[in-house]
């Protein structure tokens, strides 16, 4: 393999010994057919089943897997995907779920419109397979990115995406600076959104529960920049200029017009402008949060075992 591959292939697993099988053989088939030097870089995100033994066996008879991690427990997705990127070397990052839900065959037309000179090219599943409950707050997610990002992309939650690696190497992200999407999106200049085929979960369940999506959409939230307060706060602000109109109005004007139905209305604005006070409140909160755990130094993952090799030890592809 030259010195650094054309693209870097990071695959996160959790108890994925049923289907990473399948998944290798024919991500690795569909990599060799692009005729471009590539390496994979596969995580065991924590799981305690027979994941790890495979990706090790991987490493062992394939000179592209290049780097396997193992954590110590289970991160998340997006904490494996960091510590995956943190030992790629390629000019162009690729990532891919491994529990068959998405085809590794639709990567060549990811790559042929990441050579037109796109930043980042990512998948959206035209016809996603997943229950109800994981697609509601993956459309709210969606709704919040699109603002974060600046970016009006359908699918920022489909993992299959070819990324500039120097653009998202230029976050210098790690276990202290995990990966967050909308970070990376709201830096690019050019996107490209392709469809890609979205399959049932055959093995197993997802490892994204409602917690680990409302957390994620709590990151995007809080962790991007300040206009999610600036916005609140600016609400906040209209309703109690509104409030204050309307105490002014009640003294200038003697005249009580319909009192049943004014005095309702200030207690349902009372009431509406502590929910919200409470909300920026709650944010505000979360924000503090995480900033003392960035300040404690809490790793968001650890690497339990690395296994590397040298670039110029594998195949051109």
């Amino acid at each position: 393999m030259s010195a650094q591959p054309d693209f870097s292939i990071i695959t996160t697993c959790y108890f994925e010994e049923q289907s990473i099988d399948e998944f290798y053989t024919r991500l690795r088939k569909t990599a060799r057919s692009l005729g471009r030097s590539y390496e994979m870089v596969m995580v065991n995100d924590g799981s305690t089943d027979g994941t790890f033994a495979r990706l090790k066996h991987f490493f062992d008879t394939d000179p592209n897997v290049t780097t396997v991690l193992d954590l110590y427990r289970n991160a998340g997705q997006v904490n494996a995907m960091t510590a995956g990127l943190t030992h790629a070397r390629g000019k162009a990052l690729v990532f891919i779920d491994s529990d068959l839900q998405l085809d590794p065959e639709d990567l060549p037309s990811l790559v042929e419109e990441f050579d037109k000179g796109y930043d980042i090219v990512t998948g959206y599943r035209k016809d996603r397979r997943d229950p109800l409950l994981r697609r509601i707050p993956s459309w709210l997610a969606n709704i919040v990115m699109r603002r974060v990002a600046r970016h009006s992309l359908r699918d920022f939650g489909c993992t299959f995406k070819i990324y500039d690696a120097e653009l998202v190497r230029a976050f210098e992200l790690g276990p202290f600076k995990p990966w967050v999407t909308a970070y990376i999106f709201s830096r690019a200049q050019s996107c490209k959104e392709l469809p890609v085929a979205h399959h049932a979960r055959k093995y197993g369940e997802s490892g994204w529960t409602l917690r680990k999506l409302v957390s994620f959409y709590m990151d995007h939230m809080v962790g991007l920049s300040e206009r999610p307060f600036q916005w609140m706060s600016a609400l906040c602000l209209a309703f109690a200029f509104l409030f204050f109109l309307r105490i002014g109005f009640a003294w200038a004007v003697p005249i009580n017009v319909l009192p049943e139905v004014t005095s309702g209305m200030i207690l349902n604005a009372i009431a509406f402008g502590l929910l919200v006070t409470l909300a920026v409140l709650s944010a505000v909160g979360e924000y503090v949060m995480r900033s003392f755990l960035m300040a404690q130094k809490y790793p968001a993952y650890v690497i339990r075992e690395i296994h590397e090799k040298p670039l110029e030890t594998g195949p051109l592809q």
